[in-house]
């Protein structure tokens, strides 16, 4: 893979050309190798802004630049040959296994009805190897759980390689292990990536760049230490934020209450 940088410039999306905005005009940059989360509460608008950036939703307005190429300007090969997405909905095609979802990553390289050489077979078991899923490359993916379904999407978005990757909600159905295994692959590639999170001390740790996004608007973007702040963090989710220091470490920790209530959110 190799990271590229991202330009957003004056995004917005709306049903219809005379409806109004669930995404209002959103600009950011993020460099090669840099990971970026979008935080806000349900409906702010976080999912619609990846259905722009993986082609999935026409931008009403504005440009998605990779590497300085309009990706709505170009054919959808050559696309998903730059951006992959891993989503929360779950595959229903259960009837494949590991192996063939993972392969499926290759199907942007493949010209007319060519079948997968040497090399593809090397870089669907390097994917495989990768989320520990090499026992499971034959099992139906029907007969996985629901946190070995998301590390296997996971591992097709790998065997895509691309130059920008783009996940909603990674670690949803993933046990707290597989979610620390996720997000250190995320760390160690050599990818850009956009994700969504509803954690927001994660997004601390793992992000380089948050986007702040409260209905539709974008709050803030920046490091998280800049961004995530009790006043902010407060205003966009309409909770009581209160940032803490986790004892023995440098390590920020927030904690939610509901206004006037004093039981904490976690």
């Amino acid at each position: 893979m190799n990271a590229a940088e991202l330009t957003v410039e004056d995004i917005s999306w709306a049903p219809r050309r005379n409806e109004a905005p669930i995404l209002f005009p959103t600009s950011f940059h993020v460099s090669a190798r840099r990971v970026m989360g979008i935080v806000g509460p349900n409906g702010a608008g976080k999912s619609t802004l990846l259905r722009m950036l993986y082609r999935y939703n026409t931008p009403l307005t504005g440009r998605i630049l990779v590497d300085g190429d309009d990706i709505w300007s170009l054919p959808p090969r050559a696309a998903a040959r730059k951006v992959a997405a891993v989503l929360q909905e779950q595959p229903t095609d259960f009837s494949l296994t590991t192996r063939e979802i993972v392969s499926l990553g290759r199907v942007p390289y493949r010209l007319g009805f060519n079948t997968p050489g040497l090399h593809e077979a090397d870089i669907v078991a390097g994917a495989l190897d990768q989320l520990d899923l090499l026992p499971l490359a034959d099992r139906l993916l029907g007969t996985l759980s629901g946190g070995e379904r998301q590390r296997v999407m996971v591992a097709r978005a790998f065997a895509q390689q691309p130059q920008l990757l783009i996940l909603d909600e990674p670690t949803n159905h993933l046990d707290i292990r597989n979610q620390l295994e996720v997000l250190d692959l995320i760390r160690d590639l050599d990818v850009t990536v956009v994700t969504s999170l509803h954690d927001l001390n994660l997004a601390a740790s793992i992000c380089d760049d948050v986007l702040i996004l409260n209905k539709g608007q974008t709050l803030a973007f920046g490091p998280p230490n800049e961004v995530l702040t009790e006043r902010l963090v407060t205003n966009a989710f309409h909770v009581q934020a209160r940032e803490d220091w986790l004892n023995r470490s440098s390590t920020r920790h927030f904690t939610f209450h509901l206004q006037n209530e004093r039981t904490p959110l976690q």
